[in-house]
């Protein structure tokens, strides 16, 4: 018989979200032994990292350079009046770990490059991707790509955003999506509540793609036109000749 994975304590924890309509006992168990690549962890990846340490993810590794200063505090839910001034991503870590003792919380105090990204997909079972510019979440894509990991992208711009759940060689990636990095706009408008929603939608879709709950999003684009009440989801064609996933 296979000994159990969750102690008294953890089964207690988690009480609310094993049933039915929600997690198996069997699930929670897959989310401990599961771990997360969370980058960044603003406006959209502070929650979503937050979601996936309060429910259960073994190991959420999160990546997020520089001081936090006070127009972030409009949607940083990890930060606080506290932390203006100081390296997000110690404090980050540190509120994610005070949330949840039965989960394991490492912080790294930059953004990856190339190299590094490729490591830590290497590492985890899925990645978040959350950061502002598309040469970071091209950045994420090679590296889900690479390591054979889905990757879940979140964006966001003013009252609207998007997140695409895609699986490398099944579906198509970012690089098919965006073949080369549209303009970006450095500091974009945004309203809190969208990065938020959109930060627990990708941490939803992540707990059900490694708990094995439910039909995940896969290869397809939800948008949130906060401004105007309207949500759409499209299919995201694959392009064989992408030079990222093709071939």
């Amino acid at each position: 018989m296979d000994e159990p994975q969750l102690t008294t304590k953890e089964l207690e924890r988690y009480d609310r979200q094993i049933g039915p309509g929600v997690l198996s006992i069997k699930g929670q168990e897959r989310l401990k032994q599961s771990a997360a690549l969370v980058t960044r962890v603003g406006g959209m990846g502070g929650p979503a990292s937050l979601m996936l340490a309060m429910g259960g993810v073994g190991r959420v590794i999160i990546a997020h350079g520089g001081e936090l200063i006070s127009p972030d505090l409009n949607r940083q839910v990890l930060g606080s009046e506290r932390v203006l001034g100081k390296p997000r991503a110690p404090d980050f870590g540190a509120y994610l770990q005070s949330m949840n003792r039965f989960v394991e919380i490492e912080a790294i105090d930059h953004e990856p490059d190339d190299l590094e990204a490729i490591a830590l997909a290497r590492r985890v079972d899925i990645i978040l991707s959350c950061p502002p510019g598309f040469e970071e979440r091209l950045r994420l894509n090679r590296a889900a790509v690479a390591a054979g990991v889905p990757l879940i992208d979140a964006a966001q711009w003013g009252m609207t955003g998007t997140l695409a759940v895609l699986d490398p060689g099944r579906t198509a990636c970012l690089e098919c999506v965006y073949p080369s990095p549209p303009p970006f706009e450095e500091l974009f408008p945004v309203v809190g509540g969208i990065s938020s929603a959109i930060g627990s939608l990708a941490a939803l879709e992540a707990v059900k793609i490694l708990s094995g709950t439910g039909k995940p999003l896969w290869g397809k684009m939800l948008t949130y036109d906060g401004h105007q009440g309207r949500v759409s989801t499209v299919q995201l064609a694959r392009r064989p000749d992408c030079p990222c996933c093709g071939g």
